[in-house]
């Protein structure tokens, strides 16, 4: 019976009757790990046709990449396990320290933006909040590239759709003081906006306008003032 258990045991402990699978080691090499070198740098990993499949550094590429051996799904994450049955070699660049090597896998990931990076590592376009005042209307967005007769701040990267969606719902609140939240246009307050939204300010446009850009050039407790006083 004891041929039907997963787990047979050797002296104290318990040793696994069905080892892990190592699909680099298959395809690398044992000696390849044997000889990594325990260094600070940066380890490409690379699939058959040569294309970067995962960027990482290390403080020690030896040690580091002995965490890629052991295909097992209960201690490696599900990409991480995807990953390196794609792996067909690993190349190394070397670095003077670990913050040198930091610097140099932070180049590499805006240059080839590898598939199983986690999205996100790397920044994203830049954007700018954006806005002018027409006819007593607020139109306020955000834009890569902002045209010439509008106002702009930033960049800011991937927090610009934030601060924008935030903004046009704190100012369309304040240049309506009698209307609740629940009367906000239609999505706003899932944060489902346009690019792009015009707020009718009527006679408050310009205190809006001047509040806007103190809240970016000059004290934003300006803006947080003006709301202050337009609530109450």
């Amino acid at each position: 019976m004891t041929s039907f258990f997963c787990y047979v045991c050797c002296g104290m402990g318990q040793t696994l009757l069905f080892p892990d699978p190592k699909p680099l080691d298959q395809r690398l090499g044992k000696k390849f790990f044997r000889q990594a070198p325990r260094r600070p740098g940066v380890y490409l990993m690379k699939d058959a046709a040569d294309k970067v499949l995962y960027v990482g550094k290390a403080k020690d590429l030896k040690q580091r990449l002995n965490n890629y051996r052991l295909a097992n799904p209960d201690r490696m994450p599900r990409r991480h396990l995807k990953m390196v049955r794609e792996v067909a070699r690993i190349e190394f660049q070397f670095c003077r320290s670990e913050a040198a090597a930091l610097k140099r896998e932070s180049k590499l990931l805006l240059s080839i933006k590898p598939r199983y990076n986690r999205a996100g590592v790397w920044p994203g376009k830049p954007r700018f909040i954006v806005w002018r005042l027409k006819d007593l209307q607020l139109e306020l967005g955000v834009a890569e590239t902002p045209a010439p007769d509008w106002r702009r701040f930033g960049p800011l990267n991937g927090s610009a759709h934030g601060v924008y969606r935030s903004l046009a719902r704190l100012l369309w609140l304040a240049v309506n003081p009698g209307r609740a939240c629940t009367e906000l246009p239609s999505g706003w307050i899932r944060g489902k906006l346009a690019p792009s939204v015009t707020i009718d300010c009527r006679e408050s446009a310009d205190e809006a306008t001047v509040a806007l850009a103190a809240l970016f050039w000059q004290s934003p407790d300006d803006l947080l003032l003006w709301l202050g006083s337009r609530f109450t």
